[in-house]
């Protein structure tokens, strides 16, 4: 295997961008955290938007309807974590861990 024939300039920049949404839930995450929410649920409300978000672009075929309903989704999955952890008081830690895997 040739590893010569891989430009790292390339690389990184590839990387980059490939990790822009993980670097976005980070980022709210930090924030999320500051306030005292331990939320693990961040990666599954983003599949959760992705997936209203396809679906809904994919039978209208206007991308611009597919964003709404994957920030439709994402919320509506972030109010349900929000019910069960500030209203229920469920663990945080769990909830979260269930809405990933939901």
């Amino acid at each position: 295997m040739d590893l010569s024939a891989i430009n790292p300039v390339l690389f990184v920049a590839g990387f980059l961008v490939a990790a822009t949404p993980l670097i976005f839930a980070a980022l709210g995450e930090l924030v999320v955290e500051r306030s005292g929410v331990l939320n693990l649920g961040v990666e599954g409300m983003m599949i959760i938007g992705a997936i209203c978000g396809f679906a809904t672009a994919v039978e209208t075929g206007s991308p611009l309807l597919g964003f709404f309903a994957a920030a439709v989704g994402g919320a509506v999955l972030s109010l349900l974590f929000a019910f069960l952890t500030q209203i229920t008081l469920a663990n945080q830690v769990a909830s979260g861990l269930a809405l990933t895997l939901f």
